[in-house]
């Protein structure tokens, strides 16, 4: 349905218990450093597949994908300036691009649920909050920037228990890296999201938790500025065949 242009929106809820990836394209002679940035940043970046050079299915996690057309929505950097985002890569397509799939919280987000934290956001066609904190990255070559994260609101007598349904899943950014006090973490304004949309807590007692967020690329992208970088559009997911459990480690 994405391929065919049938279905553009964000992709949380949509194929629950199915691995979804957050992508970073590069030109070839920066992919090794942008590789050795993830590395060191496994948090905001875990790697799930490389693509290699001009090659556009994800052979291991997607068989019979096409990076190029099953997104909904892309973003294309130039220079660290945001330059288009179009609904397919097609007229920005080059044989030396390099693809990386990184792992996305939407796929840990039906563990939530099934115990008991209701996300609103989940099977809508609106986005979670999104910010850009104060927490630098480890930098390699080119490549450094803040973090992102991505924010819901828990009930505070289930913050443990969501921990621990995340914790699971650190290929998919795993447990939070911030619960409470968003000003700790450089976030002046908790309604004024950097990306997403807002979300007011159901309750006084709800607790802001945090997760590293995979659109961290999009953010070294501006800071920097790379001649060519290619990522999801935020919320727009890469949705791959492997299943949840496939990933967990608990």
């Amino acid at each position: 349905m994405i391929r065919e242009g049938r279905l553009h929106r964000p992709t949380s809820g949509i194929a629950p218990h199915f691995v979804q990836a957050n992508l970073a394209i590069l030109p070839r002679d920066v992919a090794f450093e942008f590789l050795l940035f993830c590395q060191r940043n496994p948090k905001p970046c875990p790697v799930i597949e490389v693509i290699d050079a001009g090659q556009v299915e994800a052979a291991l996690t997607a068989p019979g994908s096409d990076i190029r057309t099953d997104l909904s929505l892309y973003r294309v950097f130039k220079n660290g300036e945001l330059a288009d985002e179009p609904d397919n890569l097609e007229a920005h397509w080059r044989d030396d691009l390099v693809s990386f799939l990184l792992g996305c919280s939407y796929s840990f987000e039906y563990a939530l649920i099934a115990n008991g934290i209701d996300l609103p956001h989940y099977g809508t066609d609106r986005n979670v909050s999104m910010f850009i904190t104060n927490i630098e990255t480890t930098p390699a070559g080119p490549f450094s920037g803040p973090m992102v994260v991505s924010h819901r609101w828990i009930p505070q007598d289930k913050v443990v228990r969501a921990v621990q349904a995340t914790s699971r899943f650190p290929d998919t950014h795993g447990a939070p890296i911030h619960i409470g006090n968003p000003e700790a973490i450089g976030i002046a304004d908790i309604s004024t999201p950097d990306l997403g949309e807002i979300w007011e807590p159901a309750s006084p007692d709800d607790v802001p938790v945090f997760w590293a967020c995979g659109v961290t690329p999009q953010t070294v992208a501006m800071e920097s500025k790379p001649e060519l970088m290619i990522t999801h559009s935020p919320g727009h997911m890469f949705i791959t065949d492997l299943n949840d459990e496939d990933l967990a480690v608990l």
